[in-house]
């Protein structure tokens, strides 16, 4: 049985199918963003965007953060850089800490002056687990864009 709902697991695949689209039909942010990762993998882009933007406008930031990178590949009408930072954003203060890594990435590619945002994003997504976070961290510490004391927080 299923955990949440206890209902019997699907016996077959269309079975499983209907269960997934009762889901998108009930408005389940989880389901329609898998519904649109699915559409991603097919490179079905304008379904999949369709799905993703349903899902984020739910809640679902997980789907924020795909639709961030379908802005960043192309994999829209037209590559536009603002709703890719829009859905970033959106993102990390759900969260997400690949986003967080993102985010850092762009402060750091604008120039030294955002170099103190960029730190905070990445010390964010270290906190939140985010390898590439603290990787960053570790390059940065050594020429002495990363304090001492951050670098250390960083690491517990």
């Amino acid at each position: 049985k299923c955990p949440f709902c206890r209902h019997p697991l699907p016996a077959t695949t269309a079975e499983a199918k209907a269960n997934e689209m009762k889901r998108v039909e009930a408005n389940d942010p989880v389901a329609i963003r898998q519904k649109g990762a699915d559409c991603c993998k097919k490179e079905e882009f304008d379904t999949a965007f369709q799905y993703l933007t349903k899902a984020a406008e739910l809640g679902d930031i997980v789907a924020h953060y795909q639709l961030s990178l379908m802005h960043k590949n192309g994999e829209v009408a037209e590559k536009d850089e603002k709703k890719r930072v829009y859905h970033l954003e959106e993102a990390a203060i759900g969260g997400h800490p690949e986003a967080r890594y993102e985010l850092g990435m762009i402060e750091f590619g604008i120039g030294m002056e955002r170099m103190d945002r960029a730190i905070k994003h990445w010390m964010i997504g270290a906190y939140l687990g985010d390898e590439q976070s603290l990787t960053a961290l570790k390059l940065g510490y050594p020429i002495g864009f990363v304090s001492k004391e951050d670098f250390a927080t960083a690491l517990r």
